[in-house]
């Protein structure tokens, strides 16, 4: 029996079903023929870090630079929640008694409702709650919703491969997201051109959506739930019931181009039934794939139509039909594909039901307030998709029963893209997708899953004082254990599987456990202990000529960056020894030449105009790492050397914690404190030449696509033309391939043994790469033969990996010859699926005909008829520009 989760009843308890209802503010109803859908906000309560300066005590010794203390903090966040629309009363009954006490709740006394049933039922709904409806255009709230998901929810859209490697290849955020057709399959189907966030039209629909396939499947067989029905079309053979093209000629009509399994008439064989005794009667199973093929065609052949009629290249199908099931989305995939011999690209949403919902919340927001925030996904919150592994009846009831969750946090700043980036448009911030590379997913899910217990210990060891800290850490390692599990099983559920994610999840389970800095206490120590070496370390270096001393910064950043408690090798260094600092880091360093080593070229950069009263670069931006040693002895020095050179300088540090990276609260204290001990800096801060900025990000790793506004107003107006990124999150995990239109300078010690392997070198092996602009390139002494990015950038498993690979071609020449030669951090990669990788995204791809574009297995056919569209002369003349090409 098929678990009962597509429409549930609201008898659940409610904060299985309705997240932190009681603390829900402003809502809104999307009401459908067969769902309803309700969104609303509500305040959460979590924990958050403050730092402070610890004002000098005059005659007391070794006091604190600063306190960290913990405080109780509220954000916004966004809760979508569908059930039955027959349970429309029982769901207003509970939001009466749930809500109605809210004073935000009844501010204005005004809800949002769309849908049909915002017709239907306004009077239920007045009566219930005592508000007004203000009942909102279901269309324009569709293509709002849309519009919000493509832009803030970076994996929300796909395309479906059956046979690909991995399966779902996610789109990303791009900011280019019109035109495109949304195809919205509710009970029937509705066809929207959109070509802005203003203009837009309804350009078709058809009577055949997920209310018939409901109601028919229904009648034709015993399952009365959504999900049962597609369970039976997974387990069944539509050919039993569906006429082909070979049950009529006998094999295939070649003259009009159709194959012999070709669908001619759906469910055209149950006809002959009564007259034919000996035929069997027929199982449900082959009646709901039959049932399932011919909706699924049929709206796929009119999508198509629409798509080509209007030069639309985009489709993207919502509503709850489709819902993410792996066969469904394979036969709406197939059927476009077909008729468009791969041209038009059909796209499918993760949660994809909720377009209404969401475009109707944000019409009940103030004017333009939800472009005065930034949106992002509650990765501990939200549903992931299903597995195309797996049947249907077999896919975890975990899975199934959340597989429409979704929740969004509202970030209290704008984030916008790095205006430095060579391509805003092609930039993918990972360097490697772990769903394409098995080896690289089954080691870092293990390594995540063992250093969970770690992360928990840390967690409990930050809150000494509350009783109930070690049930919230356990509560966290058997949440994060148990979504490590289910990304071993279904690696795409939740977009783009790297690094990154998985160390942002982490995070967000931490915080809705309510730990979000376990590394305060152990970054003050380390800052304090830092803060007493650097005028030694600023002495020694003023005594160095300058071509040595540029180097020892090199090697003094490199060092810094060794002290980061998110390597598990170091955290074993650092815990053993105590006294482990700057010059036994430099120690372990590799020893030059590195394992990417530019650093001639940067020296040769710095000291060009060397007698010159021009400095060698008018902004540096510098996305650091590191709390401690990193930060005070490595970048302090590196920052201050630009200074002296007449370089301003943008420090950006993370907005909130993670791991022992420095915060942007810490870095103001810090930049300070080090004020205090250096002229320049302390010129330089009162002068402005050194701002001290927050990135808007929360993570170890660097997402260009999404950083603070005011940064990147800030770089304009200073003119940045040198970005430096440091550390094995961002400069390795990601931003490795990120091109720019000003130098960049990539810092990192690799501090991972398997990974600094796979990159043909071994523990603490260096990157310093030094990419030059076109304006500041030098010429190069040695010629480079195929350089590190190269060769990443023909195995790159980016969904824009056509625009990477262009990109890197055009910065090779520029490179400085680097000792590796070969970049293996894809590892098991074939020749085949690199060729296959290569073929499918460049621009100037051989065109495939129907048949190598589709799949070929024959029960996906589509119907005779629609394979015979005759071609007016008008809409035979549309051009057609191949996916890859932009």
């Amino acid at each position: 029996m098929a678990h009962k989760s597509y429409a549930r009843s609201i008898d659940l308890p409610t904060e299985q079903v309705f997240h932190n209802i009681r603390n829900a503010r402003r809502f809104a109803i999307d009401i459908g023929g067969s769902l309803a859908k309700v969104a609303y906000s509500s305040v959460v309560k979590r924990k958050s870090t403050m730092v402070f300066d610890e004002p000098d005590v005059e005659g007391v010794c070794g006091s604190p630079i600063y306190n960290v203390s913990e405080m109780d903090q509220e954000a916004v966040r966004l809760h979508f929640v569908k059930f039955e629309t027959k349970y429309i009363e029982s769901c207003l009954d509970f939001i009466k008694a749930n809500l109605i006490k809210s004073k935000e709740f009844v501010h204005d006394k005004v809800i949002k409702v769309t849908g049909g049933g915002a017709y239907k039922y306004t009077d239920l709904i007045q009566s219930k709650l005592g508000v007004t409806v203000d009942k909102v255009d279901e269309i324009a709230c569709l293509i709002e919703g849309c519009n919000f998901l493509l832009k803030h929810i970076p994996d929300e859209a796909f395309c479906y491969m059956r046979h690909g490697n991995p399966e779902y290849k996610f789109q990303g955020v791009d900011s280019d997201i019109f035109p495109y057709l949304l195809v919205n399959i509710g009970s029937g189907v509705s066809l929207c051109k959109v070509e802005s966030e203003s203009k837009f039209e309804r350009i078709g629909g058809t009577s055949m959506g997920g209310g018939t396939f409901w109601g028919l499947g229904s009648l034709l067989t015993s399952a009365k739930e959504f999900d049962e029905l597609l369970d039976l079309a997974e387990r069944g053979d539509h050919k039993p019931l569906d006429m082909l093209v070979k049950d009529i000629y006998g094999g295939n009509y070649g003259e009009i181009g159709l194959g012999a399994d070709v669908i001619a008439s759906s469910f055209g064989k149950a006809a002959r039934c009564a007259r034919d005794t000996s035929v069997p009667d027929f199982n449900k199973e082959d009646i709901a794939r039959s049932l399932l093929l011919c909706i699924s065609n049929d709206i796929g052949q009119i999508a198509y139509l629409q798509a080509r009629l209007h030069g639309v290249k985009k489709i993207y199908f919502g509503g709850f039909f489709i819902r993410g099931h792996p066969f469904t989305m394979h036969t709406m995939t197939f059927a476009i594909n077909y008729w468009s011999k791969g041209d038009i690209q059909p796209l499918f949403l993760r949660h994809e039901g909720y377009l209404c919902a969401i475009g109707a919340f944000l019409k009940g927001m103030k004017d333009g307030d939800a472009e005065h925030y930034s949106w992002g996904e509650n990765l501990a919150g939200s549903s992931g998709l299903a597995s195309p592994q797996h049947s249907a009846a077999s896919f975890d009831y975990h899975m199934r029963n959340n597989f429409s969750l979704l929740e969004i946090n509202r970030l209290e700043r704008s984030l916008l893209p790095c205006p430095l980036l060579r391509d805003i448009i092609g930039y993918f911030p990972d360097t490697v997708d772990l769903t394409q590379d098995g080896d690289a997913r089954d080691y870092w899910l293990d390594c995540f899953y063992k250093n969970a217990v770690k992360t928990r210990d840390l967690a409990i060891n930050s809150q000494p004082t509350s009783p109930d800290a070690t049930e919230r850490a356990n509560d966290f390692l058997k949440k994060y254990r148990s979504r490590l599990k289910s990304l071993e099983q279904n690696p795409c559920a939740f977009g783009h599987l790297t690094v990154r994610n998985l160390l942002d999840t982490s995070a967000s389970m931490l915080e809705e456990c309510l730990f979000t800095d376990i590394f305060s206490q152990q970054k003050q120590l380390e800052n304090e202990a830092a803060l007493h070496q650097l005028s030694d370390r600023l002495a020694y270096l003023d005594g160095l000529p300058l071509s040595e001393r540029l180097l020892q910064l090199a090697i003094g950043l490199l060092a810094g960056n060794v002290f980061d408690w998110g390597a598990l090798e170091v955290c074993r260094i650092l815990e053993q020894s105590k006294s482990f600092g700057l010059e036994d880091a430099q120690a372990k360093l590799q020893k030059r030449p590195w394992l990417f080593d530019d650093f001639d070229a940067w020296r040769n950069r710095m000291t060009q105009s060397k007698g010159s009263q021009k400095p060698p670069y008018k902004c540096a931006v510098i996305f650091c790492d590191n709390s401690g040693v990193d930060i005070i002895l490595g970048v302090f020095p590196f920052v201050r050397q630009l200074l002296s050179m007449g370089t301003t300088v943008i420090l950006c540090a993370n907005s909130a914690p993670s791991l022992n990276d420095v915060v942007f609260v810490e870095l103001q204290l810090l930049a300070k404190h080090a004020s205090d001990i250096c002229p320049v800096l302390r010129s330089a801060l009162a002068e402005r030449r050194l701002l001290v900025m927050e990135s808007g990000q929360t993570s170890p790793c660097l997402d260009l696509r999404l950083i603070d506004g005011h940064l990147v107003r800030t770089m304009t107006e200073q003119g940045a033309d040198l970005v430096v990124i440091e550390g094995m999150g961002r400069a390795i995990h990601t931003n490795m391939e990120a091109t720019f239109n000003c130098d960049a300078l990539k810092v990192a010690v690799i501090k991972n043994k398997w990974l600094a392997q796979r990159f043909g070198g071994d523990m603490f092996a260096v990157m310093f790469r030094f990419e030059q602009s076109q304006d500041h390139r030098l010429p190069q002494t040695v010629a480079a033969t195929a350089t590190a990015q190269e060769l990443t950038a023909s195995l790159l498993p980016s969904p824009l990996s056509s625009a990477c690979s262009s990109r890197s071609s055009s910065l090779a020449s520029s490179r400085s010859t680097s000792p590796v030669s070969s970049l293996s951090y894809l590892g098991s990669a074939t020749s085949d699926s690199r060729k296959s990788q290569t073929s499918d995204s460049g621009s100037g791809r051989s065109k495939k005909t129907s048949r190598q574009t589709c799949d070929d297995e024959d029960e996906q056919s589509p119907t005779a008829s629609s394979a015979n569209i005759p071609i007016t002369a008008s809409s035979a003349n549309i051009p057609i520009t191949p996916r890859g090409s932009r």
